[in-house]
């Protein structure tokens, strides 16, 4: 059921995917095409938004941080492995895999290469921030228009 909590949750959750996909790209200087890297980011954020944080829309402060911590770590599991699992399915068309075992373990590989870009202190700030931001405007949301 499309709620004004929804929307909000959609929209700010996919901002802030936008924002830390962008602080990303600037820490990744060894890639110069990142492909669809920014919308599949934008189009998690979006379905994060309006499945896990908007219906999540309760009252009460400890909620609310409950609820932006969850979608913040949640977006970014789902954005590294999507992105881990793009990358091995690249290189396995590359025939750089000998079987399906060697196949997933390169995800996570991807996954934890990946993870080591985000380990620089300003971009997981940014996705509490982002997160928690998010789920004080989808509570706002939810509150004003019932």
């Amino acid at each position: 059921m499309p709620t004004a909590a929804r929307l909000v949750a959609a929209i700010s959750l996919a901002l802030v995917a936008l924002g830390v996909s962008v602080m990303v790209m600037a820490r990744m200087t060894e890639i110069t095409n990142f492909g669809w890297f920014v919308q599949v980011n934008l189009g998690l954020g979006l379905v994060i938004g309006w499945m896990l944080m908007g219906p999540q829309a309760r009252p009460g402060l400890a909620a609310t941080l409950n609820n932006g911590i969850t979608s913040a770590v949640v977006l970014t599991v789902c954005a590294l492995a999507v992105q881990g699992g793009y990358e091995m399915f690249r290189l396995a068309l590359n025939r750089r895999y000998h079987g399906l075992g060697e196949a997933i373990g390169g995800i996570v590989r991807n996954m934890l290469d990946y993870a080591q870009v985000l380990a620089n202190p300003e971009i997981p700030v940014a996705l509490l921030l982002g997160g928690l931001l998010a789920a004080a405007a989808t509570r706002f949301a939810a509150r004003m228009w019932r």
